[in-house]
């Protein structure tokens, strides 16, 4: 199978069409059979309901070249679950967890071209999504959906994500308690994109969210969890209802306890980070990018492991989970699925 003639180590996180992708259609209460498609657009109605009332939730995995040159993904099994935990809370019907995992492994393996070498530091992201297509104007749920996986080769979700990142505090919240911030959907990206614009502006990397009703603890950033390492060498796990159960952020914790390493999950107060020795962003896009300083309304906070280079805790929770996703250290039973894609 001859690979795509791209500069993989140029590749930046963004949006490449592929050849095919894989698209089913609900309607009259069930899932048509979906199949394979090369079209990269979506004809709708006006009155779609997701254009109206964001109907629309989504996923985000990998795959990977592994360093024996095998195709696999990491762990479809969760992303369906976590798929049909946003579409219910959405009002959307679910798509059945076996047909998920099935398509993943069907698109990546239609789009084996598009897989980036192992070594170039590039990987196949794939992006599951499922919208209220049909036309619904009354604030009610739609009467048909469209579900999608589409994939594209992309570099690092951070320019330079081993450097370390500066991050800042907003004056806005993420999600409600009792609200949406658990699930994947894209109402919840939407409300981040003028904080973290202005972020940016600032010159900042990300936003770190704290709990709405008091404003004292640690949420997550608007497309990440957070993970951070006290200086006595325990990893600490923010926790709370209201953020997103990241597949990356389950998986480091297994790790970390594999490793021999204390992991507690507790809410973490934003003062407490001033006694925190490391800390990192933790997600599929960007894996596990470490944290710098982070700008408070009581002032700046720097991390000890500094502006340079990531933590030594982190570094080896983020060499392990990388390496038993590029087939380079045995992992648990199931984690790494293999795409047939001869």
């Amino acid at each position: 199978m001859q690979k795509k003639d791209i500069d993989w180590s140029k590749l930046g996180f963004g949006y490449t069409p592929t050849d095919y992708r894989f698209e089913a259609h609900w309607k009259d209460g069930k899932w048509d059979e979906g199949k394979m498609i090369t079209d990269s657009n979506i004809e709708l109605s006006e009155a779609a309901c997701v254009f109206h009332y964001a109907q629309c939730c989504f996923e985000g995995l990998k795959a990977y070249t592994t360093v024996n040159g095998d195709i696999v993904t990491f762990r479809p099994d969760l992303n369906a679950e976590r798929m049909m935990g946003s579409a219910e809370r959405l009002e959307m019907p679910a798509f059945p967890k076996e047909k998920f995992i099935q398509a993943v492994k069907d698109v990546v393996a239609a789009n084996a071209a598009w897989v980036p070498p192992y070594g170039t530091g590039a990987t196949l992201y794939i992006r599951p999504v499922m919208i209220g297509s049909g036309p619904q104007i009354g604030v009610a749920p739609a009467h048909e959906f469209i579900f999608r996986i589409f994939v594209m080769p992309v570099g690092a979700y951070f320019k330079g994500a081993i450097k370390p990142l500066k991050l800042t505090v907003p004056e806005f919240d993420r999600a409600a308690p009792r609200g949406t911030g658990h699930i994947k959907a894209g109402l919840n990206y939407a409300m981040s994109l003028h904080p973290t614009m202005e972020a940016h502006r600032h010159g900042y990397a990300e936003n770190i969210y704290l709990d709405p009703a008091t404003r004292t603890y640690i949420e997550e950033t608007g497309g990440a969890n957070l993970i951070f390492v006290d200086k006595e060498g325990t990893i600490i796990v923010p926790k709370s209802d209201s953020i997103l159960p990241s597949v990356t952020r389950r998986s480091l914790i297994d790790v970390a306890k594999r490793l021999g390493y204390k992991v507690v999950e507790r809410p973490v107060k934003l003062n407490e980070l001033k006694d925190m020795a490391e800390g990192a962003l933790c997600g599929t896009a960007a894996v596990l990018a470490p944290i710098a300083m982070v700008n408070t309304p009581d002032g700046d906070i720097y991390f000890p492991s500094g502006m340079e280079k990531m933590g030594p805790i982190c570094t080896k929770l983020r060499e392990t989970l990388t390496g038993i996703q590029m087939g380079e250290i045995e992992g648990p039973e199931g984690w790494v699925v293999k795409i047939d894609a001869e």
